[in-house]
């Protein structure tokens, strides 16, 4: 995933660059970037982030960040923000989304004598590949529209130059683009809370397709926004937005009371507390304890001052040692209990079934598990989770291969994908089986897409049924 945000100022920007560029940090582990234009023109860094925080990096790169306009980025895979000379002139961009055609735009670049970059893993920096494509055209709107347009996949950005900063969302929608102001002063970023610390207020969200530019005294509208085109991703509200960020004009953290609530009046579970796997299940379980009326407990705790989400290996045996270690027990509110625990998701059940086994270990009397969303059945084509990147490591699926005996069609899938079917019960039985849980119970997703509240057209829920 990745996130970023974006300064034009009367004053020097750097100081709500930074701060505005950490507050999306737990939208990416691996790269950060911000670039600033000032009297010397662009001023760039980037740093991994894998096992430091983002401020820890780049505190001492603020001296050399002078500038009135900037931008940042945090990011699981490219390095980014990147500098352009063109022939628009000098830019820096940074992007969030995923590009399923890039080999196709690659050839259609370099037909056109472009060239490109090799990263070190072989593959082209996708920043890079939409600056190639803004430079397709003759002025900078038309190059940012028709980047928007050829994407298979998705695509937000912010674009610096001397003059100004643009920003443009996905022609879907599928990423938050929103803009903030004060007194000589803009911003634009992914989440809405991370200029309200800096003395901004909220502008407005910008719609599907809609592309702006900013400096510090106004915005203009380049291209008009098509929010016919809307579909924004559900998992935002469940499991990646910060409990105080909005989308759409919905709070996350108040789309997971919902979702809680409206789980608890489907469940007739008797447990003696409820709790959320931290930290994203925690207001779900909030919700569903309230609804009910069984205690809510934190029968563990997430320890995060030296094991921050920054660093998590990339190997998957060490992924799942570090989430396990993250989470600490708490004995006297585990010991003879019956627990009914939330979590946002089921993706691989590695931790989840870990977590079960050692509360267990630590006296629990029954483990009752309630994913806050439907069964992933979907690799996401639209944005880089790599919760849900690769379909036969997702459980559901590898579940309903072994009831099907092979390999599933598309269609036979949807067949699981509703929750008022035979199948769709087996599911549920086996996997709660495989990860040894006392019972197993999905939210549902016609629940889930009433806890977030605006029309259910305007939501994609491709990774739980395959509709685009």
């Amino acid at each position: 995933m990745g996130g970023f945000f974006g300064v034009a100022s009367a004053d020097d920007c750097r100081f709500d660059l930074f701060f505005g560029t950490d507050f999306h940090s737990h939208l990416g582990t691996r790269r950060a970037g911000m670039v600033t234009i000032g009297e010397q023109g662009f001023n760039k860094s980037i740093h991994s982030i894998e096992n430091s925080p983002f401020r820890t990096k780049f505190d001492g790169e603020l001296d050399h960040l002078h500038g009135r306009y900037g931008i940042g980025c945090i990011s699981d895979y490219d390095p980014q923000p990147i500098v352009i000379r063109s022939h628009h002139g000098t830019f820096a961009i940074t992007t969030v989304g995923k590009i399923n055609n890039a080999t196709e735009l690659v050839s259609g670049v370099l037909k056109n004598s472009g060239y490109f970059f090799e990263m070190s893993n072989g593959e082209i920096n996708q920043t890079e590949l939409v600056a190639a494509l803004i430079n397709q055209k003759e002025n900078m709107i038309d190059g940012i529209e028709y980047a928007l347009d050829v994407i298979d996949g998705s695509l937000s950005l912010l674009l610096l130059t001397d003059k100004g900063i643009y920003a443009a969302r996905d022609k879907y929608g599928r990423t938050p683009v929103i803009l903030g102001k004060k007194d000589d002063a803009r911003c634009a970023c992914f989440e809405s809370f991370s200029y309200l610390n800096l003395g901004y207020q909220e502008d407005r969200e910008l719609g599907p397709g809609e592309i702006v530019v900013f400096d510090e005294k106004s915005c203009k509208t380049l291209v008009n926004p098509n929010n016919k085109n809307l579909k924004i991703c559900t998992f935002l509200w469940v499991y990646y937005g910060y409990p105080s960020a909005a989308y759409e004009g919905v709070n996350v953290e108040q789309m997971r009371y919902n979702c809680g609530k409206l789980m608890a009046r489907r469940d007739n579970a008797k447990p003696d507390v409820v709790a959320g796997v931290p930290d994203s299940g925690t207001a779900h379980a909030v919700g569903y304890a309230n609804e009910s009326g069984i205690p809510f407990s934190r029968p563990f705790i997430k320890y995060t001052p030296t094991w921050s989400r920054s660093f998590m290996p990339t190997i998957q045996e060490k992924r799942n040692l570090i989430a396990h270690m993250k989470q600490i027990p708490v004995y006297e509110l585990i010991n003879g209990k019956s627990l009914l625990l939330i979590d946002d998701s089921i993706v691989r059940g590695t931790q989840l079934r870990e977590t079960t086994e050692y509360l267990y270990e630590a006296g629990a009397k029954e483990v009752h598990i309630r994913p806050a969303c439907p069964p992933l059945l979907f690799g996401c084509k639209y944005l880089n989770f790599s919760r849900s990147s690769s379909e036969m490591e997702l459980i559901a699926r590898r579940v309903i291969e072994e009831l099907e005996g092979g390999p599933v069609s598309k269609e036979r899938l949807e067949v699981y994908a509703d929750p008022d079917t035979e199948e769709y019960a087996k599911m549920e039985e086996k996997i709660c089986e495989k990860l040894k849980f006392t019972s197993l119970k999905f939210n549902r997703l016609d629940d889930m897409l009433e806890a977030v509240g605006i029309d259910k057209d305007k939501l994609c829920t491709y990774c739980w049924n395959g509709r685009e």
